[in-house]
């Protein structure tokens, strides 16, 4: 996995997690790996693989099933899809429609 120097690796490991959730890599009740095996898997640190783990049960996207695993909620897809479409209207959206004003592009005409 490469990382982004911009962003929080724990947030980033949360991104690639609901990114292979919406593609239906991942799917509910699934077994995701252990904070271990993940770890090492992407070549991080435990501590901030448990981070990433911890925000996603907080969001309710995975639960844990104590000494057997972390696994995928039965409702993740619909909880990844209402934060990214927030997180899209109201982080990227505003720019896109910024820069076809300043492009004189009118979606009507152009996407329709």
């Amino acid at each position: 996995m490469e990382f982004n120097s911009n962003k929080s690796i724990y947030l980033q490991i949360c991104d690639a997690i609901c990114e292979q959730i919406l593609s239906g890599d991942l799917t509910p009740d699934a077994r995701i790996p252990s904070v271990r095996e993940y770890g090492s898997e992407i070549g991080v640190n435990p501590n901030t693989v448990m981070r990433s783990y911890e925000k996603l049960t907080n969001d309710g996207i995975i639960y844990n099933r104590r000494g057997i695993g972390y696994f995928i909620s039965a409702d993740a897809r619909e909880i990844v899809l209402k934060e990214q479409r927030m997180e899209f209207i109201e982080n990227e959206l505003p720019q896109i429609i910024k820069r076809m004003k300043l492009l004189g592009l009118d979606p009507k005409e152009h996407f329709v």
